[in-house]
């Protein structure tokens, strides 16, 4: 029997170097389905690209920032109190507008009945 088809949502996690200059690379997607109980990220620091837009960036704290971004959507303890909370207030928490160097696109609908595939061609499609 095939998996039903779900209402789901995601967003394009971006690193946007120079605030100021609203320059940013696509870094990672999230992925949300209440339905099938599924909230998982992807990410992707390319140091090039970063480069690109920013020479005297310090790769390393980002890549550190956007690797919790899949241990919080696990639910892992060791990525702090938002963690803990639900999945549904995780992705709420993770695509919340903010104004960093990470940041994260408005959250986008769609439907599948399979959403780590789902990811998977998202993550090829933006980030890739």
């Amino acid at each position: 029997m095939p998996a039903p088809r779900s209402s789901f949502e995601y967003a394009v996690i971006r690193v946007t170097p120079r605030v100021d200059r609203e320059e940013f690379i696509n870094a990672g997607v999230i992925v949300f389905c209440l339905e099938h109980g599924y909230l998982e990220a992807r990410v992707q620091v390319d140091e090039n690209r970063l480069r690109a837009l920013w020479p005297a960036i310090d790769c390393d704290p980002v890549r550190a920032h956007l690797e919790a971004i899949p241990r919080i959507c696990a639910g892992d303890a060791e990525a702090g109190p938002i963690a803990a909370l639900s999945p549904r207030e995780r992705f709420h928490w993770l695509v919340a507008p903010r104004s960093t160097i990470i940041q994260v696109s408005p959250a986008h609908a769609g439907i599948t009945d399979a959403p780590a595939a789902t990811l998977d061609r998202l993550f090829a499609q933006l980030v890739g």
